[in-house]
């Protein structure tokens, strides 16, 4: 199965590590996603291929770089250091793009209330008014399988992300109080035309 992702991650671990203990903690990271893999059951095809090649190639870097003998805090700070400089960095720089389009928000956020409405990732309601939308998930795909896979508290990075992709656009704003990540009963996304 082809995992874009896997690429990244070798590529931040040779980064970060230099390119023997990086390829050996990406063999590890590669061998523990395909167990997680083999041991995920019960979910649709929508729900596995966002697993395959989004979450659970994030939740088997975390597990490998805890196996490996890495402090809690220097596990932390590489996770940290890929999901938000890298995804999230990433992510932020696709939507920024996308709002040089005529209409961005009108568009964006049908969008955005379409897929929330339809998806099987997350369960959440939705409510919208002219010049904002506000999505309350009560269950998400991305917490659920960090609880799955036993490390619940790598979910605050999944969120963490958020921050860095809606926050500083020019066109769309983005608050929230609580998220299941951390800790909250639901993740209560505010989004506002700026």
């Amino acid at each position: 199965m082809d995992i874009r992702q896997q690429k990244q991650i070798k590529e931040f671990l040779v980064e970060s590590f230099g390119s023997e203990r990086g390829g050996e903690l990406f063999e590890m990271q590669d061998k523990t996603l395909g167990a997680i893999i083999g041991n995920t059951k019960g979910k649709t095809e929508n729900q596995m291929k966002t697993l395959v090649q989004t979450i659970l190639p994030r939740i088997a870097l975390y597990k490998s770089l805890t196996e490996a003998g890495l402090s809690e805090d220097d596990v932390y700070k590489h996770m940290r250091k890929y999901m938000l400089e890298i995804v999230a960095a990433k992510k932020h720089a696709a939507t920024a793009k996308m709002e040089i389009v005529p209409g961005f928000y009108a568009i964006y956020s049908r969008v955005f209330l379409k897929i929330m409405r339809t998806t099987d990732l997350q369960e959440s309601t939705q409510e919208q008014g002219k010049d904002y939308y506000n999505i309350t998930i009560t269950k998400c795909l991305w917490h659920t399988a960090c609880v799955e896979n036993g490390c619940e508290e790598l979910c605050r990075l999944f969120c963490d992300v958020d921050d860095v992709t809606y926050g500083g656009l020019r066109k769309i704003g983005f608050s929230r109080t609580k998220t299941l990540g951390y800790g909250g009963d639901c993740c209560d996304f505010h989004m506002f035309r700026k």
